[in-house]
């Protein structure tokens, strides 16, 4: 089974953290909540959230996707190289790289949405299209390993891709056999 990380900061969106790491870990995957430094956050409606890691302890050739979910936390994590260099890392290797909401803002500041179609909350939209990716209005979005979702309504089918995705993608241990069926 894979082992996956979802990004947390202060005031994410609360369905858009817990509603994939319950699904993922129901399907057998480890998953790993990782902050930006504190033991634990509080999502936009109040729900908490104790961290497994922090981000400068986790090590991107160890995972094999990352959850970016949205809500106000994205403008916290895209200040954090350590975060960006993560994403950027996984997305070299062909891992899955998935991002709902608001959560599109740190792929631009990573500078994966260049040349790549996706989805993400319409607030962001000129934001991503700016930052070279091609916008379309889906409830969810595949270009390669790259998964992209609009906001909580969009939860199942972007949980039922990312299970898609893992199921298909091939146990390597540096990734070439993903990157290559990007």
């Amino acid at each position: 089974m894979s082992k996956i990380a979802v990004l947390v900061e202060a005031d994410y969106q609360d369905l858009e953290v817990w509603y994939p790491i319950l699904r993922l870990r129901e399907a057998g995957h480890t998953v790993v909540s990782v902050g930006t430094g504190h033991p634990s956050y509080k999502g936009k409606w109040g729900y908490p959230i104790t961290v497994d890691a922090s981000i400068g302890d986790v090590r991107p050739e160890n995972y094999d996707a990352v959850v970016i979910p949205g809500g106000w936390a994205p403008d916290r994590l895209r200040l954090y190289p350590a975060v960006l260099e993560f994403v950027r890392a996984l997305d070299r290797a062909g891992k899955v790289v998935a991002s709902i909401c608001h959560g599109g803002s740190v792929l631009c500041s990573a500078g994966v949405a260049k040349g790549r179609r996706l989805t993400a909350y319409k607030a962001i939209r000129d934001d991503l299209v700016n930052a070279g990716a091609t916008f379309e209005d889906a409830e969810v979005v595949r270009d390669g390993n790259l998964i992209t979702s609009r906001t909580p309504d969009d939860l199942p089918a972007f949980c039922r891709e990312i299970l898609a995705a893992l199921a298909a993608a091939p146990d390597t241990p540096d990734g070439k056999a993903r990157r290559a069926a990007r």
